[in-house]
């Protein structure tokens, strides 16, 4: 049973924040421990991210409501978000070829459309905000979890409805994750059978000499422009997405969404000054640890009872899932393309940054910046990709 925030044990904001830190700090001091890796293999930090904090607030340890989880909500996002966007490398990713960018595009679909149909099917045996959970969803699977906090944020999806959407996303998502793997053996019968076209692989290979970069340790004087930058540009797009009109009905876009997409946009464009080279002393790091905090938060006001609501979520994340990979075979087929575009695209969308270059990497080994590209590309096609999903979803549910 969750202890009200009177009866928790650690009260004070600052106490609050310090505490949901110091998991995150613990989480991933121990998914550095080599004994450990496999089991941080299976279940990645982000799980324990989420989950500590929502035990803790079950145990009492902390409130289920306090101001900081606000303010963490209303900054580090858009700090997180401005960070990732800044070390976007566009021209590598349109010089990756119209193969990999398409069947990019053709996972974004899947899951655009694949969500719609799953709430179609299962709608009315889920909760009634269940769209809203689906919604985030969508966020995490077009480029990962930044994404769906975004859309969470975006559309105040409620975190009581993230219990059983972060059960969907790591059992239906890293399960799917497990097969691609598995298939990766299997790619040279899959591309003589679709006769695909590996020139295409060859010629990327050949680029990925262009896409070094070089990275040093972070100085006191990059962390102070790193941060200082990030608080300035959210503080800025909260304000001017607080004067912005709302737009739709159900709500798609309020100040939150203008939020997001003012600094995803002005991210975008930093991506093209010298600003992108503070990727070089980490900035996209900076922005990682900001979003990890962020989940803490959102962690700690979710209600564990929630995740008992699972099972149908369950079956409603297996059709999605479903229809996300014909749409990418029948598109692979239709072009020719080898299993390592299918599986790297795939998992760009679905698992984001830290899942793509592992499953590009094990298809071929050079290959593993290739899935980091893409998955960043997931990032930017998961704001708006994601919001015309949770459109979608929205007019279904009313």
């Amino acid at each position: 049973m969750t202890a009200d925030a009177g009866a928790a044990l650690l009260t004070d904001p600052m106490a609050v924040f310090a505490y949901l830190a110091a998991v995150l700090a613990l989480v991933f001091w121990l998914s550095g421990i080599p004994r450990l890796s496999k089991l941080f293999e299976i279940t990645p930090p982000v799980i324990y991210a989420y989950f500590i904090p929502t035990l803790s607030t079950t145990l009492g340890i902390i409130p289920a409501a306090s101001p900081v989880y606000d303010w963490m909500q209303r900054y580090l996002l858009p700090l997180a978000l401005l960070l990732l966007m800044i070390t976007v490398d566009l021209p590598s990713i349109a010089r990756l070829g119209g193969m990999a960018l398409l069947m990019m595009l053709a996972g974004t679909l899947g899951v655009m459309v694949g969500g719609p149909i799953a709430f179609l099917v299962f709608g009315g045996v889920l909760p009634e905000d269940a769209w809203m959970g689906l919604a985030a969803l969508s966020g995490s699977w077009i480029g990962g979890t930044a994404n769906m906090v975004a859309i969470k944020e975006s559309i105040g999806t409620p975190d009581s409805v993230l219990g059983p959407i972060i059960v969907v996303d790591t059992v239906v998502g890293y399960g799917w994750m497990g097969v691609l793997l598995f298939l990766s053996a299997w790619q040279a019968r899959f591309d003589r059978w679709n006769r695909a076209r590996t020139e295409a692989i060859e010629a990327t290979n050949r680029r990925l000499a262009e896409l070094s970069s070089t990275r040093r340790p972070i100085d006191t004087g990059h962390a102070a422009i790193i941060l200082g930058l990030g608080f300035a540009a959210s503080v800025a797009a909260v304000a001017a997405g607080a004067r912005l009109p709302r737009i739709g009905e159900p709500t798609i876009i309020n100040a939150s969404t203008w939020a997001v997409l003012i600094v995803v946009t002005g991210g975008l464009l930093l991506s093209f000054t010298p600003i992108r080279r503070l990727e070089e002393v980490g900035a996209s790091r900076l922005g990682y640890a900001a979003l990890y905090l962020l989940l803490t938060a959102i962690g700690a006001q979710a209600n564990l009872r929630a995740v008992l609501g699972a099972p149908l979520y369950l079956a409603t994340g297996v059709l999605w899932i479903a229809i996300h990979i014909a749409i990418l075979l029948l598109v692979a087929r239709l072009v020719r393309a080898p299993l390592f575009f299918v599986a790297t695209s795939s998992m760009a969308n679905i698992g984001g940054a830290a899942s793509a270059p592992v499953v590009a990497g094990v298809y071929h080994p050079a290959m593993a910046p290739v899935g980091l590209l893409m998955a960043v590309l997931g990032y930017i096609l998961g704001i708006y990709g994601g919001l015309a999903c949770a459109w979608m979803l929205g007019q279904i549910a009313t």
